[in-house]
């Protein structure tokens, strides 16, 4: 060793001291961090231990009561079961008892058999129909109903053709229009963009109302001719019928219709001024006149000239009544409110006599409260469809035999 050596050891052990004393700092301060660490996590740990013991004893209290909530949600859920079929039983209960009570405005007929206002209409034969076929059926009640959609605006006619092709769809939108859409097929008229997949027809003259009928491969519907009803001139009380060629798309036939000072036969849609209806007879009209401003007339047609074979006077009231359809030679007139509520079958005049006012069902349609701008029945479905402000609905009817009780 050199003589520097003894220097170099003193000058080393004059930095350890100085650093030992700063190490010693530095341990006690870390000891000290960790003790706190330690008593926050014992804090922690009891906070958590309380905690835990508070939600075991919210739990304990709490089960009790969810099992309690919980039966009395199974008590609710069976009270309302039943009484919903308290309110079922009911309404069917009520519906029964209201169609046996005889509808107050079909008793005016007594007043048209002794010589009322009736009795005064030209041409009017009021003789008994002899029926062509061997329908013998009439309503028993209407069970069930489906809305397909909504197309179009509150008012309308849709239907299909009894005499034609089973699935093709007919719409004639609005009261006075000249374009109708024919689907296909029901599925394609109850897509959401229906419009697409139909084909428009459009006709030389614009209908008047929603009494139109699609029969045979033609449309039959009512035009208001130059100085029809509203227009003043010679033909202001007149509308004239045209039998339109759906597939040639040309007019077949047309004829003044032969009633003078003809008004709107429902008076809940002023719109229609002459009705049309099919049923297993044939074509039928349903309209009024200003000779009798109270009832409604019926008229049997020639499908082919469009003749009038007959006309009845019926006892059934325009006051109130909404549309009308005919089954088995037997008119029957739909009454409502207004505001609309639920519409009843209220007064049937069969043309042949066969089917009397006592025996004759007056049912009410299922729950729906709203107003019917048109009904066309189908005698191949016995089935009636409808125009209920812009809603498509199917009506299924359970039919009887017309000398059955009700």
């Amino acid at each position: 060793m050199g003589p520097r050596t003894p220097l170099l050891i003193l000058f080393l052990l004059s930095w350890l001291g100085p650093l030992q004393g700063q190490q010693h700092h530095l341990v006690e301060y870390m000891e000290r961090r960790l003790a706190a660490l330690e008593e926050r996590l014992a804090q922690c740990q009891d906070q958590s231990s309380r905690h835990a013991a508070e939600l075991r004893d919210f739990k304990n209290k709490m089960l009790p009561l969810l099992e309690v909530a919980e039966k009395e949600r199974e008590a609710l859920r069976t009270e309302a079961d039943t009484i919903s079929g308290r309110v079922d039983r009911l309404e069917r209960e009520v519906d029964y008892l209201e169609t046996q009570n005889p509808a107050l405005p079909c008793v005016e007929v007594d007043e048209k058999v002794t010589g009322g206002p009736g009795t005064k209409g030209k041409g009017r034969r009021n003789e008994k129909y002899d029926m062509i076929t061997d329908c013998g059926y009439t309503i028993s009640q209407v069970r069930s109903m489906k809305i397909l959609k909504r197309f179009g605006g509150p008012a309308g006619l849709w239907t299909k053709d009894p005499l034609g092709p089973a699935e093709k769809i007919y719409v004639l939108d609005g009261t006075q229009n000249d374009t109708a859409f024919v689907f296909p097929r029901l599925r394609d008229f109850t897509l959401t963009m229906a419009a697409r997949k139909a084909s428009r027809v459009r006709v030389p003259f614009p209908w008047v109302g929603t009494g139109q009928l699609v029969y045979g491969g033609f449309l039959y519907y009512a035009r208001r001719p130059p100085g029809g009803p509203g227009g003043g001139g010679e033909l202001q009380n007149t509308l004239q019928l045209i039998k339109f060629h759906l597939a040639n798309r040309t007019v077949a036939d047309s004829s003044v219709f032969p009633a003078e000072g003809l008004i709107p036969p429902y008076g809940l849609t002023a719109d229609t001024y002459i009705d049309l209806a099919a049923d297993e007879e044939g074509l039928w009209a349903v309209y009024a006149t200003r000779e009798d401003d109270r009832h409604l007339c019926l008229a049997k047609l020639d499908p082919q000239t469009l003749d009038t074979e007959q006309q009845w006077d019926t006892p059934c009231p325009r006051e109130n009544a909404e549309a009308a359809f005919v089954i088995c030679g037997t008119l029957y007139v739909v009454y409502n409110t207004r505001p609309a509520s639920r519409a009843r079958v209220q007064c049937s005049f069969d043309a042949s006599g066969t089917l009397t006012p006592e025996r004759a069902a007056l049912p009410y349609f299922p729950r729906r409260y709203g107003a019917h701008a048109s009904l066309r029945y189908n005698p191949r479905e016995r089935q009636l469809y409808a125009w209920d402000d812009g809603y498509q609905i199917v009506y299924k009817l359970e039919m009887r035999k017309k000398e059955e009780e009700v």
